[in-house]
């Protein structure tokens, strides 16, 4: 579904990527591990559009992708869940899910919205408040629901449980499983690199902006060199 081959990567002038390897397979979780400035939210957000690629290819579905615009990408089914969530703050959360599914059909749109209540029954709940008002649990789920909306076929997620207390973090990637469970798929960049490799089916850690390792969730959750830099082991 996705794979990325020796992709670079950068702001201006400085490069934070250097000739980045990464393949997603359909219905997979693939978790991005590694230390705050190895460049998983560049890698996003060179994914997503935001930043053209300075070099290498980016594949999406079987076609080259490297500098669409990201609005081209979501209709693609091609949809980022950034940090910061960038909710509409003053608007209901029917409001902001109505915003998401800008891509599709207005007769698609109840339906998807009842599936995202399903999947965070609080939003049923608090359909009409301003999301600015949502705790950031509820923000965090109101963005990955929004996202929801426009039916992704690949989700990426950066850091779904900043600020969020252990008991909603692991609210929150249970949620994920779920949504991979639907046959979305998942690139996830995760702080907490314990709860991201015990949810992935596959990972890679990213140290200064290069894939340095590979594997399933689990064997680099024993790889020595993971446990002693990433699960404090």
């Amino acid at each position: 579904m996705l794979t990325l081959e020796k992709v670079c990567a950068g702001y201006g002038r400085m490069r934070i990527l250097h000739e980045i390897d990464l393949h997603l397979g359909e219905g997979e979780i693939v978790a991005l591990v590694g230390a705050n400035g190895a460049g998983k939210t560049t890698t996003l957000r060179t994914i997503c559009g935001q930043l053209r690629p300075m070099s290498g290819r980016l594949i999406f579905n079987g076609t080259s992708v490297a500098g669409r615009r990201s609005d081209q990408l979501v209709r693609d089914g091609l949809v980022h869940v950034p940090e910061d969530r960038a909710l509409f703050g003053t608007l209901t959360v029917e409001e902001n899910l109505r915003m998401g599914a800008w891509t599709r059909p207005a007769g698609e749109i109840e339906a998807r919205m009842r599936e995202v209540f399903d999947l965070f029954p609080v939003l049923a709940e608090r359909r009409n408040q301003i999301a600015q008002t949502f705790s950031g649990g509820q923000q965090q789920m109101l963005a990955i629901g929004r996202a929801l909306m426009a039916a992704p076929k690949l989700l990426l997620l950066d850091e779904p449980s900043t600020g969020l207390s252990p008991k909603l973090t692991w609210h929150m990637l249970d949620a994920v499983r779920r949504i991979r469970d639907t046959g979305v798929s998942v690139l996830l960049v995760e702080q907490n690199a314990r709860q991201a490799l015990g949810i992935a089916d596959r990972a890679y850690v990213l140290e200064s902006g290069a894939t340095v390792l590979e594997g399933t969730g689990r064997q680099l959750s024993e790889d020595s060199r993971v446990r002693k830099a990433y699960l404090g082991l």
